[in-house]
């Protein structure tokens, strides 16, 4: 606990950090107080909370399953018809096209190599396409709420403007659009001056502001079981403490390859052959390299299999597919996101290029020719690690809804036991730590080399 202490005392005695740390709270403050203002044309006073709305008015619990997994993502906004409903995840979205279609396109491959101005050419092309990408999400999001969680004809009262009309329709657009523009913006920003990777940290926010509510949700019902609702509420904390413990672990965990530089002398066949022996390194490859992006490219596919319901409604296996809790939809969520793990790493992962560098730097693999022996070698590895990262990744997917009901009671709260929010939360925090040791080491260097100077110097 001392160290912990002292380690906050470090941090706020470096100006620096502590002036980053501050705008990014801020910028915190800015994103979560902008979550909570309404679109003008719908009376939030009558809204109060769609969810609730929704199941009052026959909607089902799949539903409102369904509905309370894209909340997560923007802390509440995307049900609460907020300016900011849309959040950041129109910026991903685009951040991910760019992304394969760099795996296509020469341009982008070209750009993708350019260096500095590279980067910036496709953040801006990426931007732009944020845009378009809110241009398609925005009036889908009001047509869920126009047709599907709040029909006119029934809550009247919530809408300032006819929701038939073009004065309800442009104006919710172009805000909707301009509010994911400007999360976007706040995330650079944190980028830039804060700490840490901005649009991860929005995303974490919006994820973290939902929590309190879940945790009170799930005593409440525990609680009305009788005594040992006390009990199951510490069972249900430990656990997820161990969760969130397996998580770090799944994000951190590497398999590294050693790698041995040879000198040109040693190439050349020169006298000092033993000048390199200890130029020893590593080649850190990820169990988990593709992070979250399997899981996320898995729930986006999920909303296919519901929409087979329409064909045949009295269908009880397709139906079950439209709830996140049910079987039939976990056990292809998961296969899914083990084929996306494979595919997304081979696209991410050049190993080719791998062993093109290290043989030009003189790197090679022990007891591995360079070249495409060393590319082979790099590949056989990687498929064999990403086995057991991609099933691991996959238990927690769908862990939420293995606790759901046999250990945890509420669904909000059922979602934080794994998922994209969990591992999300753990990586954020992970990289965000990462950066503030890396300013605490930094000064700690500064902090002996001014103590030698002045020992030498005698001030």
């Amino acid at each position: 606990m001392k160290e912990f202490i002292q380690t906050l005392k470090n941090i706020w005695s470096l100006k620096e950090l502590r002036d980053k740390i501050l705008f990014t709270l801020g910028i915190i403050l800015v994103y979560r107080f902008a979550s909570f203002i309404s679109l003008p044309a719908i009376n939030l006073a009558e809204v109060g909370d769609l969810l609730e709305h929704y199941k009052n008015q026959g909607g089902n619990k799949q539903g409102a399953g369904l509905l309370g997994l894209l909340s997560s993502f923007t802390g509440g906004a995307f049900s609460h018809a907020s300016v900011m409903a849309l959040g950041i995840m129109p910026y991903i979205s685009a951040s991910i096209i760019v992304q394969l279609m760099g795996m296509a396109i020469p341009y982008l491959q070209k750009l993708q190599k350019d260096g500095e101005s590279g980067r910036n050419t496709l953040n801006q092309i990426t931007r732009w396409l944020t845009i378009g990408v809110c241009l398609v999400q925005a009036p889908s999001y009001l047509t869920s709420i126009t047709q599907l969680f709040l029909p006119y004809a029934q809550f009247q009262s919530a809408y300032f403007v006819d929701p038939n009309s073009v004065m309800f329709w442009l104006p919710s657009i172009v805000i909707l659009v301009a509010g994911s523009v400007f999360a976007m913006w706040l995330g650079e920003k944190i980028t830039d001056k804060g700490i840490g990777n901005g649009i991860s940290i929005l995303i974490m926010v919006g994820i973290l502001s939902r929590l309190p509510e879940a945790f009170v949700q799930e005593i409440a019902v525990q609680n009305g079981k009788g005594g040992l609702g006390s009990i199951m509420i510490l069972v249900e904390v430990i656990f997820w403490m161990l969760v969130v413990l397996l998580a770090v672990v799944l994000s951190v965990a590497v398999r590294k390859i050693p790698i041995q530089y040879v000198s040109r002398a040693q190439a050349r066949g020169g006298v000092n052959r033993n000048l390199m022996q200890g130029a020893r390194q590593w080649i850190p490859l990820k169990v988990n390299a593709a992070g979250v992006m399997p899981i996320i490219f898995a729930q986006a596919l999920m909303f296919v299999p519901g929409l087979l319901t329409k064909f045949d409604e009295s269908n009880t296996f397709l139906a079950g597919f439209k709830n996140v809790f049910s079987w039939q939809y976990n056990v292809l969520f998961a296969l899914l996101i083990i084929i996306f793990s494979f595919f997304y790493t081979a696209i991410t992962i050049p190993v080719n290029q791998m062993a093109d560098d290290l043989k030009r730097n003189g790197g090679l693999v022990p007891k591995v020719r360079p070249g495409k022996e060393t590319a082979d070698y790099l590949d056989d590895i990687l498929s064999k690690i990403t086995l057991p990262g991609a099933i691991f990744l996959s238990i927690f997917a769908v862990l939420p809804a293995i606790v759901h009901g046999s250990l945890v009671q509420t669904d909000a709260f059922a979602l934080f036991f794994g998922g994209t929010s969990l591992l999300i939360m753990v990586g954020v925090v992970l990289d965000t730590v990462q950066q503030i040791n890396t300013y605490l080491l930094n000064h700690h260097y500064d902090g002996l080399m001014q103590s030698k100077l002045s020992r030498s110097t005698g001030y």
